[in-house]
């Protein structure tokens, strides 16, 4: 079972998906002139702009549902295993797809919000959408929808669970069947709710988990100042060939770092356009910033956050491919969340265990919970007519079901299954943003050119030629535009 499951994540996380990612990036980057970057400011002022209505949620609550899916035990774990396999310069690569990911994740976010669509009382969007309604291809809208239910409903929580457990067993000595049986009956209080009670328990735990756990880096950053420039140089000596020591995993350094990266930030990868369509907003591109700006969040601040605590304690071992280790600093410990613990601990010897025990449970336990909501979206798409209750029960035991098999289940065999599942998703959806660009290039220039006559953007499809765009209301009369 294993090594089949091994060898098809092979063929999906192949170098040519690597290519892809940073490719994208890099050509999103420059058509858009590098908007990561000039329209930082309006970023975070657009973040804690809107308001909510019946249909919709608050930008802010968008981007929390969307941070809750980022950020996971991708940050915790996930940094860990890029250094065990690719050297601190894993850490290089993760900041450059995070960076160039940035302008992807406007895109798809963008038109996230342009295709949205009003369903069960509740906005509703996402690759399938605008697919479908951009692309005007139902068979691969269908199948972005069919893969993305079973990546997030069943291949996905596996990985969450699978490290709140294991970090809960080493901190506190909780057998996993406890902790998988915990977890899985405050997941069942919080998805029975609907996405209305999934925003505002994101809304309320992501900004305090994320700022205790940046809290907690700073001050062990702090305490290891001297050490900055030597960490800094490591990382980018090693992400380009330049260690000798690391020579040997200079390609597993890229890789990893792509990898992982995306793992964790998701830009690309399909996820984050459903939380951004559920926006309330009255113009696609202010939510295509707010979401860009929640991968910087995700990478650019946790992710570093880990990947220092670990290089400045030296609490890591580096894998040798051909067997052993090309650095080994903490001999017996398993590679994953252990690391960010011995790093928190050799500071905080009768706290850091428990701390990051406590921080990656709500970490993955937010990312379970935008899980389900993206399958539940996906599952609107596919049931567009008839009684959807009975299949929306389903998907909910389905999701807690898988939550708690992957609790007690191996770590690497739920590792393996949730990179099936992003890079299913991500191939889909990467191709899909490509080949639907244009509207959401349009919806851009439109917000730049509103912004200099010194109004305030709002949104009009019928004047840019977007076809589409229904719940816009100016959409249907315009000449088709999007491929």
């Amino acid at each position: 079972m294993e090594t089949l499951v091994t060898k098809i994540n092979d063929i999906i996380w192949s170098n040519a998906l690597i290519i892809l990612c940073l490719g994208v990036g890099i050509y999103f980057s420059i058509v858009t002139r590098f908007l990561q970057i000039r329209y930082l400011k309006d970023m975070v002022r657009l973040l804690f702009s809107g308001h909510a209505s019946a249909q919709g949620v608050t930008p802010f609550q968008a981007f929390a549902i969307a941070i809750s899916g980022r950020v996971g035990t991708g940050n915790i774990a996930g940094v860990a295993t890029a250094i065990a396999m690719g050297g601190p310069g894993a850490i290089f690569w993760m900041w450059a797809i995070a960076f160039l990911g940035a302008a992807s994740a406007f895109v798809e976010a963008t038109l996230g919000q342009i295709y949205k669509q009003v369903k069960d009382g509740q906005y509703r969007g996402g690759p399938a959408f605008y697919i479908e309604k951009g692309l005007g291809i139902h068979w691969y809208a269908t199948l972005f929808a069919v893969a993305t239910v079973f990546s997030t409903a069943f291949f996905l929580p596996g990985v969450q669970s699978n490290s709140i457990a294991l970090s809960v067993q080493n901190a506190f000595q909780i057998p996993v069947e406890i902790t998988g049986g915990v977890v899985v009956l405050l997941l069942a209080l919080i998805i029975f709710g609907g996405v209305k009670r999934i925003g505002k328990v994101a809304e309320i735990v992501v900004p305090f988990m994320a700022g205790a756990y940046i809290l907690m880096a700073v001050i062990i950053i702090v305490a290891n100042l001297d050490q900055v420039p030597a960490v800094f140089s490591l990382i980018i000596r090693s992400a380009f060939d330049r260690e000798p020591l690391y020579s040997g995993v200079f390609g597993m350094a890229v890789a990893w770092g792509v990898k992982r990266g995306i793992y964790s930030n998701e830009a690309g990868q399909g996820t984050a356009p459903h939380a951004a369509a559920a926006a309330e907003t009255d113009h696609p591109a202010k939510q295509g910033l707010v979401q860009a700006f929640s991968v910087y969040v995700d990478t650019l601040f946790v992710c570093t956050a880990t990947a220092f605590m670990i290089l400045f304690t030296g609490q890591y071992n580096v894998l040798n491919p051909e067997g052993g280790f090309l650095v080994e600093h903490i001999p017996g410990a398993a590679v994953g969340g252990e690391y960010t613990q011995r790093a928190v601990n050799t500071h905080f010897p009768s706290l850091g265990g428990s701390f990051v025990a406590i921080s990656l449970f709500f970490f993955a336990f937010t990312t379970i919970m935008a899980y389900y909501y993206i399958a539940e979206t996906n599952l609107a798409y596919l049931m567009k007519q008839g009684d959807k209750r009975w299949m929306r029960w389903g998907l909910r035991f389905l999701i807690l079901g898988a939550t708690f098999y992957g609790s007690i289940k191996t770590a690497a065999l739920a590792w393996t299954l949730g990179d099936i599942g992003v890079g299913v998703m991500a191939w889909l959806n990467i191709i899909a943003i490509v080949l639907l660009r244009k509207p959401a290039l349009l919806a851009l220039k439109d917000y730049q050119t509103q912004k200099k006559a010194g109004k305030n953007p709002v949104f009009n499809p019928r004047k840019l030629g977007i076809r589409h765009a229904d719940e816009w209301k100016e959409g249907d009369e315009a000449p088709f535009i999007n491929k």
